[in-house]
This record gives structure tokens, C-alpha cells and sequence, in this order.
């Protein structure tokens, strides 16, 4: 069964969470994001081009493993663009020959195996480029200084027997992600996020776990562990191997392969 991180969007858990105290400071919010990017590697993480990990990545269906796969998971950084469309492209090279692929462009994904390309699904899209956008080492390594961007320090809390400081980023769409931060390492540790269903017209939650951080190169920090849910039901897990900062990038990884034929669109 092909597995992708096209199907990162996840559930929520319930968690409760002490009111921030009236003498926090109103920059509060902004330290707790500052000292993340500082414990990610700070310029190093800022800076970052490229990453590329490796594993195996697992997903699930109502809490039932329902397929696993091997992955190698190629991400380039874009500088910032004039009009909408990501920051980033992404190849994922799956199976143990690593013989099929999904290549995510800035505005564009594409299923790529030995029958040919095909563009992904308008659902399959939205559903990647809206975790993407939601990914809170995305938000921290390249939409912190977007236009409309607000940070609000919701207060400390307890979370799997960490003390966590939990803050609300919300862009100028009015999205918000609610982000747990680990007091002591100051990373982020959860992120949660709602959505609304364009076809049910249904508030859809989300949950991301992130764990094991290690150096990832040269003073970047990266989660080697990540597990998603939505809806309360576990979706998917990736567990990491290897992963690199800023290493070669094998030529034309983000390019369809020449000659290949492009397949018709799926509905």
C-alpha cells in the first residue's frame, strides 16, 4: 500500500490548560517562540535549504495499522514568493526499491510510479498543503515574519508528565495552531489545529506529536519520531532513521522523469 505524508492531517486530544497568569508579560508568547527557534539551532535552522530523511513511515485506519512502506523523504526550502503557493517542494520516494514516488511542488503534487505522472487530486492537495502550512517547524523555519502573524501565550500545563508552555500562532487567515513547548529543552513537543470540511461542512481536529530531537548537522535540531491523529484516531507515524541538514541534493529529485507520461487527473 503506498503511504505518503500527502495524509498528515491529524486529530486532536483534550487537553487542559492553566490560564496564563495576568503578570505575564505581553511578549510572552514571543520569548517561548524565540527560544524554540533558538533550541532548533536558531540561523542554522533559519537558514536551512535542504533536508532529507529516511525510515519507515506507517499508516492507520481507526487505530489499526492498515500499511507500512520504506521512505526517503527529499525537502528543499524556496525563498519567499511575490504570489500564494508554498515555500517548499518535496520528493518522497517510497517502497523498499524506493521505485514510486509523490513530488510536491509549490502549488502542484504529482503521483509518480512506472505507469506514469499524475496529478494529484484537488483534495489530496488540499489536504497536503494544509498540514504543511500548519507544521509548526515550517511555520517557525519560514512563515514567522509573514504579515498578520499573532502570538498568544495561553499559559503552562502538563503534557505526557512534561511541563509544557503553550502558545497560539494565528496567521492572517485567521488560522490558528495551538503549539506545546517542553519548558526545559524548549521545543516544540504537540500541535493542534481545527479545520472545516468543505463537503460535510464538519469541524475536523488535529494532533501532531513530535519526539526523539537529535542533530540533524551542523546544530539543527529535528524530531526523528512523529506521530499524527485526526479525529482522535491515529493516521500516521514516521520513524526516522536518518535525517541530514543542508546535504547534496541528487540532480533534478524535484523534476518528473523525462519522458514520462503524464497520466489524466483522478476526480
Amino acid at each position: 500500500m503506498k503511504l505518503s505524508c500527502l495524509f498528515l492531517a491529524v486529530g486532536v486530544c483534550a487537553s487542559l490548560v492553566i490560564p496564563a497568569p495576568a503578570q505575564n508579560p505581553p511578549d510572552k508568547a514571543r520569548q517561548v517562540i524565540d527560544a524554540a527557534v533558538a533550541a532548533l539551532g536558531g540561523d542554522r535552522f533559519l537558514n536551512m535549504q535542504s533536508r532529507v530523511a529516511s525510515g519507515r513511515i506507517y499508516g492507520f485506519f481507526h487505530d489499526q495499522m492498515s500499511g507500512e512502506d520504506v521512505a526517503k523523504v527529499y525537502v528543499e526550502y524556496l525563498p519567499a514568493a511575490n504570489g500564494s503557493g508554498l515555500r517548499v517542494r518535496e520528493r518522497e520516494l517510497l517502497g523498499k526499491k524506493l521505485d514510486y514516488s509523490y513530488l510536491y511542488l509549490s502549488d502542484q503534487g504529482w503521483d509518480v510510479t512506472f505507469r506514469g505522472a499524475r496529478p494529484i487530486s484537488d483534495e489530496q492537495w488540499e489536504r497536503y498543503s494544509r498540514s504543511t502550512e500548519n507544521d509548526v517547524l515550517y511555520i517557525l523555519r519560514t512563515r514567522l515574519k509573514e504579515p498578520g502573524m499573532q502570538f498568544d501565550y495561553i499559559g503552562s500545563d502538563v503534557y505526557l508528565s512534561r511541563h509544557v508552555e503553550v502558545v497560539d500562532i494565528t496567521d492572517a487567515k485567521e488560522r490558528t495552531i495551538r503549539v506545546y513547548f517542553d519548558f526545559n529543552t524548549k521545543l516544540p513537543l504537540r500541535e493542534t489545529y481545527q479545520w472545516l470540511d468543505p463537503v460535510t461542512r464538519a469541524h475536523d481536529d488535529a494532533e501532531t506529536d513530535y519526539d526523539k530531537y537529535r542533530d540533524a548537522g551542523g546544530g539543527v535540531m529535528w524530531p526523528f519520531t512523529i506521530e499524527l491523529h485526526r479525529n482522535g484516531y491515529k493516521a500516521f507515524q514516521m520513524f526516522a532513521d536518518k535525517v541530514e541538514v543542508n546535504p547534496p541534493l541528487p540532480k533534478g529529485i524535484f523534476d518528473l522523469p523525462s519522458g514520462v507520461k503524464v497520466l489524466k487527473k483522478e476526480n
